[in-house]
Formats: structure tokens, sequence, C-alpha cells
């Protein structure tokens, strides 16, 4: 795991300004950094290393290909190098192998098969920049799914690109400018979508895909090389028409492939385990592929509504694994957060990212390499929103649209503070923050298909426009892609959606920026195509059964552990946030919070920020969601403005 930064299409003091630009990124390889320059072509590569394969001076990057044609900065791994070495000798490629590294083996797959095929053939999570000598060209490529970052962008007459957007705010001469309609998408979800950033001309290279770059042309030749929307078409047409057992054995061996491959270090490695379904399933099968006790680190809290460590634990026990474990205090977590703005290198609020990065650094502690869970709620149905949205629609799409008005009309003609305060009384039981929730439900009723209702529920700030200043909110992947899920059932749809968008731009965002801020690597074998496909080949049947959602992954997890230890109802990753804005954080708040200093800035409606701290704080409504996001944005600001 790595980070790497270039410049292309200017030379003057090239070098001092690459060696900037690989400082602001250390964290992501404090073992070495290295810069390559060609001044007859204006092109600079950067690279920090974290060594994870081939320690020795024979993986150091930038590297040059053998026959000099080629030269590469790569960040990640892949976990296929040595059958693809295999197979390049097999065809005839004759490498006099310099050492064992998979970037030695991606060089010269390059040079043997192309960009594109060499793509084809990789199994791993990457992205890269790779310069051809012979074309004059610069490609830039990441890999299928968006586990690994890639930055690019035409600024003050040159190409830049990094694997963060520290590099770009480095004292290297680049006028940046905020992006306000990116800021609105970021209020609408919590993350900004790409392909965009939060500055202008700045842009996130999609996954899947390298983009062509000649000297003197702005702008990119981009393709795709793996298309999730295709490879989705294809498998789903294509429904798995094996027996239960049959699928859950299929699944089994394909996971294991990939936990074994992803195991390939020369560094200590270890896994995330929170006891839930998926870091248990990753954690049983690194046992398994291991000849010792693997291992596994999580995270307690002493809020039981917000703590799984007690199920990890028994997880690692049953396991037999080398299990560490941290009961974080309160104080502890919101120690973490004024470190959030520079970890998180653009504006991000999702609250999980607080015991994500506890995670990543207690167990840099003791290893290099960490195997996540990440990707199996996307690919088997596991959020409660899928159904719920599904549910929810099936009941409200049967009623006249101006019945549904007029219902919401009632829902919300009354004041949510009045009904909050109404459900403690005794005789109606105890809700909490019942006026909040009916007002969401009434939101959803003027919902015109189940496209519009589900994005309506995963929207933090539902119209960001009247928050942010002159932003005109941009389509996004969500609102966009009836074309690509209009024959897709509801729940197929939705997944797919949170695949394409969520699952890159907040998950991954998540434990990549956590982790490397650390200077760990983190793999998600969930995320392997192989797996994916295989998943987007099984019918809704083996992943939701009985109001179960992630049946067959629940089946494939019983061959390792009990399931009394992991059939529970499913907890988020997360800190009480709510309660904090109005107690520990609330001083906090109110200072970052401030409405002269935010409409002294001019972005941000400072009238209507106030109006929702106000009615936080009185307990009224449950703003935190809305809260934390402006806080997140406002603290990156005070960092990177």
């Amino acid at each position: 795991m790595c980070g790497f930064v270039g410049i292309f299409g200017e030379f003057e003091n090239a070098k001092s300004k690459l060696a900037r630009m690989i400082d602001a990124i250390s964290h992501r390889g404090p073992d070495d950094n290295g810069i390559w320059l060609d001044s007859q072509s204006e092109i600079g590569l950067g690279h920090a290393r974290l060594a994870v394969v081939d320690l020795s001076e024979a993986g150091q990057q930038p590297m040059r290909e053998a026959n000099g044609r080629y030269v590469i900065a790569f960040n990640g791994e892949i976990y296929n190098h040595k059958k693809i070495r295999a197979e390049l000798e097999l065809e005839g490629c004759a490498v006099a192998w310099r050492g064992h590294s998979d970037t030695e083996t991606l060089l010269a797959s390059i040079s043997f098969w192309g960009v594109e095929a060499a793509l084809a053939k990789a199994v791993g999570m990457f992205a890269f920049a790779l310069w051809d000598k012979e074309k004059k060209e610069l490609c830039l490529a990441r890999d299928r799914v968006g586990e690994k970052p890639l930055y690019y962008g035409w600024c003050d007459g040159k190409h830049i690109f990094s694997s963060e957007l520290h590099a770009f705010r480095a004292d290297i001469g680049l006028n940046l400018e905020i992006d306000r309609d990116a800021v609105a998408a970021y209020f609408r979800f919590k993350y900004i979508p790409a392909p965009h950033s939060i500055y202008k001309g700045i842009y996130k290279l999609q996954p899947g895909t390298f983009a062509r770059f000649k000297l003197g042309s702005k702008e990119p030749i981009v393709k795709s090389y793996w298309s999730a929307v295709e490879r989705y078409k294809e498998q789903s047409g294509n429904v798995y028409k094996g027996t239960d057992a049959e699928a859950i054995l299929q699944l089994d061996q394909l996971l294991n492939e990939s936990v074994q491959q992803q195991l390939m270090s020369d560094v200590p490695i270890g896994t995330f385990l929170s006891g839930g379904i998926d870091s248990s399933i990753i954690s049983a099968l690194a046992q398994k592929n291991s000849s010792g006790p693997i291992n596994t680190f999580s995270i307690g809290f002493s809020e039981d509504k917000y703590n799984e460590a007690v199920y990890a634990k028994q997880v690692a026990e049953h396991l037999g694994t080398n299990h560490t474990e941290l009961y974080v205090t309160s104080d502890a977590a919101r120690d973490v957060i004024p470190k959030l703005p520079f970890i998180y290198d653009e504006p991000f609020a999702d609250a999980s990212q607080i015991p994500t990065y506890l995670v990543s650094e207690m167990a840099r502690q003791n290893i290099t390499v960490a195997l996540s869970g990440d990707g199996g709620d996307e690919l088997f149905c596991g959020y409660n929103r899928y159904l719920y949205a599904e549910s929810l629609w099936g009941k409200i799409q049967v009623l006249p649209k101006p019945l549904r008005s007029m219902m919401a009309k009632g829902l919300t003609s009354v004041p949510p503070s009045l009904l909050n305060s109404a459900a403690q009384l005794p005789l109606m039981g105890r809700y909490p923050m019942l006026g909040d929730k009916l007002h969401k439900s009434a939101e959803s009723l003027h919902s015109g298909s189940i496209d519009e209702l589900y994005l309506n529920l995963i929207s933090h700030w539902k119209h960001p426009e009247s928050l942010v200043k002159g932003a005109v909110e941009r389509d996004s992947i969500l609102s966009i892609s009836k074309s690509h899920t209009a024959q897709l059932a509801d729940l197929s749809a939705m997944m797919l959606k949170d695949f394409l968008q969520y699952l890159p731009d907040d998950i991954l965002v998540k434990v990549d920026r956590a982790a490397m801020s650390v200077s760990l690597e983190t793999r998600v074998p969930f995320l392997d195509h192989k797996v994916v496909e295989f998943a987007w080949s099984l019918p809704q049947s083996v992943k939701i059964r009985d109001g179960k959602s992630k049946w067959i992954l629940r089946e494939v997890l019983h061959k390792y552990v009990e399931k009394s230890l992991f059939e529970r109802p499913k907890m988020g990753f997360s800190v009480p946030i709510d309660n904090w804005l109005r107690g520990p954080l609330k001083v906090w708040m109110l200072d970052l919070l401030n409405e002269r200093e935010i409409e002294q800035q001019g972005i941000l409606d400072a009238k209507m920020v106030t109006r929702k701290v106000n009615e936080h704080l009185s307990g009224r409504r449950n703003w935190a969601d809305q809260l934390w996001s402006v806080l997140m944005f406002q603290s990156w600001m005070a960092q990177n403005a």
C-alpha cells in the first residue's frame, strides 16, 4: 500500500514540487519515497512506499520496466501476481525478474499484453500512474470497485494527479476553488460522489476505468475495462440454477480463495472483527488458511446500544484467534474529532469514521495489513433500509397521489416537537423522536417511484441547494440510474445503486483514509470481482429468506461458527453523536457553527444552520446527522480553505 503523485505538462521546479506533494501524503507510505523525472516530456512521478510485498530495494518506486519503455507509480496489491508471472513465462515472455513485487509483475504484463489486457487479468485493489515513453502518453487506472483512491485534474495549464487531495494543497502554486455544486451533493449524501471532488476541475477517476493523457491535451480519453453495470446485467440475466447447498458451497469456495489470496504479505497481517456476519466470515476463513492463530481486532464502547465487542470476543474465542479488544471511552472517541478533517481529505461525515479510525490505530500497533468485511451488505442485501423501502413503497403506491399528499399534509401539520413530547406520556407508550419519524415518513408519501423514495430515505439534507448558496445540485448515480436499473426488481436496484456509489464513495473511503492515516493497509475479500459477479448471479431467494437478509452468508458462516454467536439484530458501527452535541460537544459545536462566521464565509445559509442547532439543543428535534455534516464541513474549511 502506498501513495503517489505526479505532474504532467510543466517542469519548472518539478522536483521540489513533487517532493512537497509526496511529503503531504507520507502517511500513506512512511517506509520509503522516490521521484522520477523526464524533463523532455515534462512528466514527473513521485511515490511514498508502505512496504508490504518484497521489502527489498527491488520493490522501490517509481519503478522502471526492464526494457525502459514504461515507468510506474503504483498503489495497492495484485493478489494473483504469481499466477500472472507464471502465465507470462508460459507464453514466452522473457523477463529477468529483479525481485518478487507485484508492481514488477504488473509492469511486465503491461509490456507484454498492453494496459487493458493486463488490467483484465489483474485481481486486486489498486491505482497507478504509468508513463509510456514510446507513445509519450500518461495512463491513470483504478481497480474495479474503487478500493484505492485516485484524483486528477487540469490546473494552471498542467495535469496533476495524486492518491489524495493533500498533495494538491501542498505549496506547489495551484489555484484551487471550492465547487459549491459538489458541496450540495456532500450535504445530501455526507460524502462527495465520484467523479467530482470538493474542488472545481479536480476529479476522482471512476472505478474500473483507465484514462490516457497526451501532452498539450486538456481532456483525457477515459475507457472502462470492467463495467459494474454491464457485468451486473450479464450475471443477473443468467440466474444461478444450482441448489441451495451448491450455492453455499460455491460461495464458500470463492470467499475462501479470495481470503487465501489476500493473505499474501511479507509483514504481519490480521482482520477487523466486529462480531457481525461479514467480518466473522472473513476472520473464520483467514483462520482456516493460517498455520497459527490469526490476529483479530475489535473496538468496544460503554454504551450497550453501540457495543458489539462482546460478540466479537465470543466469535474470536470460538475461532481460536489472537484477539485484541479496546474499550474506548467517550472522551477518547471525541479526541479523534480534531483529526478528521485531515484524515478525510475532503468533507466527509459518516460518523462511523470515528470507530473506524480507532480500530485502525489499535491494529497498526501489531500489524501492517488488515482484512475487513466490507461489501457484504451491498452484495447480499444486508442493510435494513432495503426491506423497509420495499415494504413502505408496497403500502403507499396503491394509494392515489392526491390522497398521499393529504396524508402527508396532515402528518406535517402537527409540529414534530409536539409529537415528540406527546410520545413520552404514560398512555402513549414510549416512542423516541416520534415526531421526527412521522415527518420523515410524510416526506416519503410524496415519492412518485421507489427510486424517489429510496433517494429520500438515504438523503441527509433533503434540499441541499437551499443550504448551499449559489449551488445547483448535480445528478448522481442514484438520481440518473433508472436506465441502469429499469428492468431490475426493487431490491436489486437499490443494492446495485449502493454498489455503484455508496460503497466506493463512502464505505471504502472511510476505511482507506482511516487506515492509511496510520499507515495500515486494508483489504476487502468480498470485493474480489469473482465473488461480486457470483453474488449478482444469485436469486433473491438465497439472499433473503423468512424475513432475514444475507441468508446465504449466514449459512456459510454457520460452517465455522455456531448460529447462537451471530444470530441477532444488526447493529451500527457508530457513536452517539446526538447526545454528544447536547452535552460534551455542545461548546465545540456552538463555537464552530458561529452564525456570524458562517455568514462571512458566504457558502452556507447561516440562519438555517442556527435554527437546526437551537432545535437540536432544545430536544425538540434530532438534527444530529444534519449538524454533523455541517460540523465536518466547517472543520474541513477551517483547516483547508
